[in-house]
């Protein structure tokens, strides 16, 4: 369920801004609301958090190279500015010398044919009244040069001359043919050029090593920047407090400062009390519509499983939107065991989680909620797998008679009408599921006409369920009848004229009437989405067709002498196939419950975490 909130308003003393908001801190249950805020302290901390992440990063770069080297300041939490300044700036030395590799290399790529080249030579023979121009030119172009110039040849190919023209003024002969290329001198000798992309060269290993050894201190890197966003946090909200103006004199412009925020409704005493205790003006106030309330979902443990994967989706249900965290939960453990389908998929997960668990508890250490999620749906997958006589993509005639009498009948692989009787269930599964986000919101909205709408929106839910089956698994079976033709039809009518009412009939038709192309197509929408839930049997066909194949492959090596390559295949082929239903799980079985659940249901996901300002929360 989604915890209703209250709004807070807390007034003080401007002068006791950094006070009270240290109290503020420590009862640890407004979320407060952003403002805007500047100040030098702020933008100083964001400069240093800013520098401190970019450090942390480098150092992650070189974690895996630390092989037990330790840091001067590995443990010393004091210092942590110092590295991060150290690593910066060996990040900054190492980027450099590569810069300078790839400077001077340009250059000595480009005089590689002409030895060994010093601009103050041409400046020495230039005070003695001796010009050079280094050039670069065809063989023809070369023989085209008039007899009045003179030139030294340096190197030549087949192609190609680089020579030098002289001669006793610093201005060019002006026969010289177009297809001539003067070349500009280096700023350095190639033997300086050379030394410096030796030396860069010689840098770049040391600087790894330097870093590599920074690697150990990651752990006081990051107590750093968790430590700068505890009091970036505290000087957001400081410098972002409005201030209020109560003298007229001039010499106390802000008596005052004041904050808003927002609390469970549960939690408003603590506030009130810690008001009472250090002299707050305090207004606790339902939120307004127009509020952005932050969302607190409070659920019990089995709910509580899917939690992992909505902190990893990020989704959170607007605060006026309503929790669907139940209907997920239930939904996606489906979902998941029919895109695995496969019992001894569930079985291995099952055993590896419940390990994580165990040695977790065993090193006295709270297991993830992760785990526990992923028991429940490896205890799902294996109910499936059980349900449709899958295990390891094992050919059923080759399974135990006891695999095949637990079996379901219907859904059995020994059954040869199992892939229809399974399409069904999963256009079932949609209508059920479309029809418990039409529900919600006929209750949602049970003092309103607009429940008549959701009514209509069902009643076409399920009409168009029985068209799907009528398309896609047998007309002869699911006939469209007239009660089914008339359902549709009825559904449509009550959804055109009451979805969008807003407290006048007419005034709902008129907004339907504006957006006549959407509602019409509505109804296609309606029969797409139901569609959409066959995805469930196709994915899982594909996952125990690719299962069959690796057992196919790796068959003929199992009872050889090279049965290691057997085992390997399978390990590999396995392996990548529950990689890949894992993938296929976020596609589709997060999709159907994101998408094609939420629109029916009006959610959007825009909500935002509670977030209170507490001791605990940044640091």
């Amino acid at each position: 369920m989604i915890v209703p909130m209250k709004k807070v308003t807390l007034v003080v003393l401007d002068r006791e801004r950094e006070d009270a908001l240290k109290a503020l801190r420590k009862t640890g249950v407004l979320h407060i609301e952003k403002q805007e805020a500047q100040s030098e302290t702020l933008e100083k901390l964001t400069s240093t958090l800013a520098d401190a992440e970019q450090a942390l990063a480098v150092l992650g770069e070189y974690a895996g190279k630390n092989t037990g080297k330790s840091s001067s300041h590995s443990g010393d939490t004091n210092n942590a500015s110092e590295i991060v300044e150290q690593v910066l700036q060996l990040r900054e030395e190492r980027k450099e010398a590569y810069e300078i590799m790839a400077r001077t290399g340009r250059e000595l790529d480009r005089f590689a044919l002409w030895g060994d080249i010093d601009p103050t030579d041409f400046d020495y023979f230039a005070e003695k009244g001796i010009y050079f121009f280094p050039f670069e030119m065809s063989v023809d172009d070369y023989t085209a040069i008039p007899e009045s110039v003179r030139s030294i040849i340096v190197n030549r190919d087949k192609k190609n001359i680089r020579c030098l023209i002289w001669g006793e003024d610093d201005l060019l002969h002006a026969g010289m043919p177009p297809g001539a290329r003067e070349i500009v001198l280096p700023e350095k000798s190639t033997v300086e050029l050379r030394s410096d992309f030796e030396t860069a060269q010689a840098r770049i290993p040391k600087i790894d090593a330097e870093l590599t050894t920074l690697a150990a201190s990651i752990p006081v890197v990051a107590a750093y920047i968790d430590a700068l966003r505890y009091e970036k946090e505290f000087e957001t909200v400081r410098a972002g407090m409005e201030a209020v103006a109560v003298t007229e004199n001039g010499n106390h412009p802000a008596d005052l400062a004041a904050l808003c925020g927002y609390l469970p409704t549960e939690k408003a005493p603590a506030i009130s009390k810690a008001a009472a205790k250090n002299g707050w003006a305090c207004l606790i106030t339902d939120p307004d519509d127009e509020d952005a309330v932050p969302t607190e979902l409070k659920n019990n443990r089995f709910v509580n499983l899917i939690k992992p994967l909505m902190d990893f989706l990020g989704t959170v249900p607007g605060y006026r939107e309503v929790d669907i965290s139940l209907w997920f939960l239930l939904f996606f453990g489906i979902f998941f065991a029919m895109i695995f389908g496969d019992a001894g998929y569930g079985a291995i997960l099952a055993g590896i989680s419940l390990w994580g668990i165990f040695s977790a508890r065993g090193k006295g250490t709270t297991p993830p909620p992760a785990l526990s999620m992923m028991v429940y749906l490896a205890l799902m997958t294996m109910a499936w797998g059980t349900i449709t006589c899958t295990w390891f993509g094992i050919p059923v005639e080759h399974l135990p008679d006891f695999f095949k009498t637990i079996a379901l009948p219907a859904f059995s692989n020994e059954n040869p009408t199992a892939p229809d009787n399974i399409k069904v269930f999963c256009f079932t599964l949609g209508l059920v599921q479309i029809s418990v986000a039409h529900l919600i919101g006929i209750v949602r909205n049970r003092t309103s006409l607009k429940a008549l709408g959701e009514l209509g929106s069902l009643m076409m839910t399920v009409g168009m369920y029985f068209v799907v089956l009528n398309l896609v698994v047998s007309a002869e079976k699911y006939p469209l009848s007239d009660i089914i033709l008339g359902s549709i039809g009825a559904g449509f009518l009550l959804n055109f004229i009451f979805i969008n009412f807003e407290g006048a009939i007419g005034k709902g038709i008129l907004e339907s009437l504006k957006n006549i192309i959407t509602m019409c197509l509505g109804v296609v929408n309606m029969f797409g989405d139901i569609m959409s839930y066959i995805r469930l049997w196709a994915v899982g066909l594909a996952g125990a067709a690719i299962s069959a194949t690796v057992n196919e492959m790796a068959g003929p090596f199992l009872g050889g002498f090279i049965i290691f390559a057997g085992v390997l295949l399978l390990v590999f082929g396995h392996g990548l196939n529950y990689v890949m239903n894992a993938l296929s799980v976020i596609v589709h079985g997060v999709r159907l419950n994101t998408l094609e659940f939420s629109n029916h249901l009006g959610l959007t996901w825009s909500g935002f975490k509670y977030e209170p300002f507490s001791e605990t929360g940044n640091k």
